[in-house]
């Protein structure tokens, strides 16, 4: 191992330490007795979970966020499909510059695009409400799905997209029949990741939502009453746990379609 390997390797290590120690914090805190965020801890317990069972507020703000999550992360992954495969197959005027603007809230502020999207409906005379966050979500989960998506296509062997024409299938059928089974794994990894970002996501929702409060919107809320501390980092410890495991079935599904189009080659 080469003296750069190992500095490389240091530097991975401290990194994801910093990174990720804090979020370590919460299952700690969210197990103590003590209403009180501090070392040394008083005792174990699993009250704030159970206090999470008796909040109405909070089954309705779950309740909404899994509404806007399945609903953007849906309706991005099919708008993702249409644009990579013509992105992938055709050539068309302006097509690297229709690709930079919807990649481009990757690289934009989400606070400029929430206020953007604000304005926006603001001057149509549209209200706020859950299906405007879902606009503003699909938005900013669209390119995740279509950078997942495009890695799909692009490693497709259209020799089997000829040879399904060649046997008399139309481009219909071709595509449903044969492109999409070959592209699933793909698909299932932009709808998690999709549902995971949708489900985490607080700013353009705390802009766009109107009296139907998401799920980030009410852990925001939650830090004004220092009381309900801990049942807030119990819900956040809840959130951890699940972001961990949506995020390690997108990669089982990456993985997947890797070993597919290996196969395949």
């Amino acid at each position: 191992m080469t003296r750069s390997s190992k500095y490389l390797k240091f530097f991975a290590f401290t990194y994801l330490i910093f990174l990720y120690a804090p979020a370590l914090l919460l299952p700690i805190f969210s197990f103590n007795s003590s209403q009180i965020i501090a070392f040394p801890l008083t005792g174990f317990t699993f009250h704030w979970f159970e206090t999470l069972l008796h909040q109405s507020t909070l089954h309705e703000a779950l309740r909404n966020s899994l509404i806007v999550a399945v609903s953007s992360s849906v309706l991005a992954t099919i708008l993702g499909i249409l644009a990579s495969r013509s992105a992938t197959r055709y050539d068309f005027t302006g097509k690297q510059i229709s690709l930079t603007f919807i990649l481009a809230p990757l690289v934009l502020p989400e606070i400029i695009v929430g206020v953007a999207l604000l304005i926006v409906l603001m001057q149509l005379g549209l209200s706020l409400n859950l299906w405007s966050v879902v606009l503003g979500h699909t938005l900013l989960i669209m390119p995740f799905s279509i950078l997942i998506m495009n890695s799909a296509f692009n490693n497709l062997d259209i020799s089997l997209e000829e040879a399904s024409m060649d046997l008399g299938e139309n481009q219909f059928g071709t595509f449903y029949r044969i492109i999409l089974p070959l592209v699933f794994p793909g698909i299932m990894a932009s709808l998690l990741i999709g549902f995971t970002l949708s489900l985490d996501e607080f700013i353009i929702a705390f802009f766009l939502t109107g009296t139907d409060t998401t799920l980030p919107v009410y852990i925001w809320a939650q830090f004004r009453f220092p009381k309900k501390l801990p049942t807030t980092m119990a819900l956040g410890t809840l959130l951890l746990v699940t972001s961990f495991i949506l995020l390690s079935l997108s990669e089982y599904f990456r993985r997947r379609a890797v070993n597919s189009r290996s196969s395949v080659l």
